[in-house]
């Protein structure tokens, strides 16, 4: 790599063109031919871009090197080659378009400079299209040093506006945080000591329990829980939050006259002649219910303006639960009651008409108990044989002589046949009829059908009373009923309004509402001039 000449006690820089020396100047040069530069044989380097510098001027990199330490944005370098462009000088880098213009007395940055290029732009002078070169990127050369109190002015000069900057921005941001914030937090306060009309509220507690039962088994392990009335709370306390309970308690306390009241602020009163609706808007507002699935309870707060009013208002609507509660139960009781009930009542009658009729076939018949007549029958069958057998015995007995009386063998022969007739007229009782009388056999049946019919029907009676009182003890066990844990208690001091936690809150609420409306504006401002 070979050594450029050195150059002793001169110092180089770069010229302009030919095009922008003065008129003439390059013909005269050419003219004079070439100029001894006191080196001899070895050249100068001069040309027609370079001059001879005095002792205080600088280089052309040096020069260079300090319009970079400016530290000018894109936008300035853009114009600057711009302005290059419209003198008729073509350069390859924007800090040298800076550099060139400075030499000739033209300002790139001034006001005038950007008119003449708005100017030339027009359609009466078509302007050449330029379109983005590449630039070429040098190295950021440290800028020469400046004197000390030109740079310590400079930077004082720096940190007053930065100063002036910030204390501008701070004025800002206390006007915005008066008008957005403070404002609308002392007029909350204002209203909130001031005008707000006193309310007082009555608490109450509560909870829906079951009646006791002695079953055993799983389900007595939910018995008298919350889980066995989550149910019923949770209803209880939509029918107290539902138009009904409001309608009603106006019907029979007047909740709309008592807040159409003059004395109550125009904020929270409500309009004479209002409407069901914004009633009922107030109402939710003043009777505030809550359900505890975790304690089974139910909390209830009643705001009026006055602390009889609210204590009143309290306890008609603990009764309005308690008949809902009521309400809640009694069909299931009583479908499973009447069910029970007409089963019973049924099988009552049925034993009755069997009953009856048992009776009726005893009257009819005349015969008390069938098995009784058919044991006293056969009783007699059974002696009248064994006097047959006896009759028998004594006929043979007499048969068995050579010579028999006869008169008492025909004794013996007419008590055998009387004997004989008699014990079949007895069993002829027994299965046969005759045309006054019927046999003891069909009697006997007759009765045992009416009296297995009465059986059954005793044993349906027992069966279905059975039920009536299952059906009765279940009605028992699913009656609900409310159960007051906190009673109502009338204030005897303002509830509410709580002016400084109010004034707290709407503080806070504004300053939030503050502070997502100045980062959405920040966002949207950073994201427009990206």
């Amino acid at each position: 790599m070979t050594t450029p000449p050195k150059v002793s006690k001169f110092r180089i820089r770069r010229a302009a063109r030919p095009a922008d020396a003065a008129p003439g100047g390059a013909a005269a040069a050419a003219r004079a031919g070439p100029v001894d530069d006191g080196f001899g044989d070895q050249p100068f380097p001069t040309s027609d871009q370079d001059a001879l510098l005095g002792p205080n001027e600088r280089t052309a990199e040096e020069e260079i090197a300090a319009i970079r330490a400016e530290g000018l944005s894109g936008r300035q370098l853009r114009t600057a080659r711009r302005v290059a462009l419209k003198h008729g000088i073509e350069v390859s880098d924007d800090h040298e378009a800076v550099r060139i213009l400075r030499r000739r007395g033209i300002d790139p940055f001034q006001p005038s400079a950007v008119l003449q290029l708005i100017e030339a732009g027009r359609p009466e002078e078509p302007a050449k299209i330029q379109l983005p070169q590449t630039v070429k990127q040098t190295p950021n050369l440290p800028a020469a040093p400046r004197e000390d109190a030109q740079r310590a002015q400079e930077i004082m000069l720096i940190q007053r506006d930065i100063v002036r900057r910030r204390r501008r921005n701070f004025l800002l941001l206390l006007s915005r945080l008066a008008v957005f914030v403070l404002l609308p937090t002392l007029m909350a306060g204002w209203y909130y000591f001031r005008m707000a009309t006193p309310l007082y509220a009555t608490k109450s507690e509560f909870i829906i329990q079951q009646q006791e039962s002695q079953s055993a088994g799983l389900g007595s392990m939910f018995r008298g829980t919350q889980f066995a009335t989550s149910q019923d709370s949770i209803a209880v306390q939509g029918y107290l939050q539902s138009r009904d309970a409001m309608l009603r308690l106006d019907r029979d306390h007047g909740f709309k006259a008592h807040f159409s009241q003059a004395f109550i602020d125009p904020i929270q009163r409500l309009d004479a002649g209002a409407s069901n609706e914004a009633a009922y808007k107030l109402y939710q507002r003043n009777v505030k219910i809550g359900y505890d699935p975790t304690e089974g309870l139910i909390k209830m707060e009643v705001i009026a303006a006055d602390p009889q009013v609210s204590e009143t208002f309290s306890k008609a609507l603990i009764g309005y639960a308690e008949e809902q509660v009521d309400q809640l139960s009694s069909r299931l009781r009583e479908d499973q009651m009447k069910g029970a009930r007409d089963s019973y009542e049924d099988a009552e009658i049925k034993m009755t008409a069997a009953q009856q009729r048992v009776l009726e076939l005893q009257e009819t018949l005349g015969i008390l108990d069938p098995l009784t007549e058919s044991s006293a029958i056969m009783t007699q069958v059974a002696t009248f044989e064994v006097e047959l057998q006896k009759k028998r015995l004594e006929l043979q007995q007499l048969l068995d002589n050579v010579r028999p009386n006869q008169a008492r063998v025909d004794g013996a022969k007419g008590d055998i046949s009387r004997l004989e007739s008699l014990i079949a007229q007895l069993r002829a009782q027994l299965t046969d009829n005759t045309g006054t009388t019927t046999s003891l056999a069909q009697v006997s049946g007759q009765l045992r059908i009416a009296e297995a019919d009465l059986e059954t029907r005793q044993l349906m009676l027992a069966q279905a009373l059975q039920q009536l009182e299952t059906a009765r003890i279940e009605a028992n066990r699913q009656v609900r009923y409310l159960a007051p844990s906190v009673s109502p208690v009338a204030p005897d001091e303002p509830t509410y309004p709580r002016a400084f936690e109010n004034t707290l809150l709407a503080f806070l609420i504004f300053g939030g509402i503050y502070l997502m409306l100045s980062l959405t504006a920040s966002i949207l401002r950073e994201q427009a001039t990206s």
